[in-house]
């Protein structure tokens, strides 16, 4: 079996726990990701970021409230976390 099937199959038993857990990863991880963009100025690159960042999390919380079904909640939640993460690395290399 696969990692992704794996986790899948672990967000998907303990779906509202999951769901919890994953609004404060991907808002507490969201928020990081600001303040290091942030650090590095307040230009329209910045900016472009900082909307990105605020569209990925944003979505993720609103596909829980909507309640959606647990699948593509799991999906925005590693988008949310993938995005984030790709920000910080870009930032930490420019």
């Amino acid at each position: 079996m696969s990692y992704y099937r794996k986790l899948y199959d672990a967000f998907e038993k303990s779906f509202y726990l999951s769901v919890t857990a994953g609004i404060l990863v991907s808002s507490c991880l969201g928020g990081i990701t600001a303040m290091i963009v942030l650090m590095k100025g307040f230009g329209p690159v910045q900016m472009v970021q900082v909307f990105l960042i605020t569209c990925v999390c944003m979505g993720y919380n609103t596909a829980v409230l909507a309640g959606l079904k647990p699948k593509p909640v799991y999906h925005i939640l590693l988008a949310s976390v993938l995005t984030n993460l790709s920000v910080i690395l870009f930032n930490a290399v420019v």
